[in-house]
């Protein structure tokens, strides 16, 4: 199943409620990209789309994965510091 995702992953140096909802897409992107997996591969299984048929595709895995990083470089150290986690 395919969580709903929006066209761009926030930006910003705030963790947002959508990063939240997310993590799990950040964490299997950044495993996609660590094993050098073509984007149009990952945007196909993760998000659903045919890069063929669809020209948001590389902007919505790109996006994704930009903040998927952010993430793992920083955004995870105020999840951990969120009270509501």
């Amino acid at each position: 199943m395919i969580a709903p995702f929006r066209d761009s992953a926030p930006t910003g140096e705030e963790l947002t409620d959508y990063d939240r909802s997310h993590v799990k897409l950040y964490v299997r992107l950044l495993d996609a990209d660590s094993e050098g997996a073509a984007w149009q591969e990952v945007a196909s299984v993760l998000f659903g789309l045919d890069p063929a048929r669809e020209e948001r595709a590389l902007g919505v895995y790109t996006s994704h994965l930009e903040r998927a990083r952010w993430m793992a470089e920083t955004g995870y150290l105020l999840l951990l510091r969120d009270p509501r986690d």
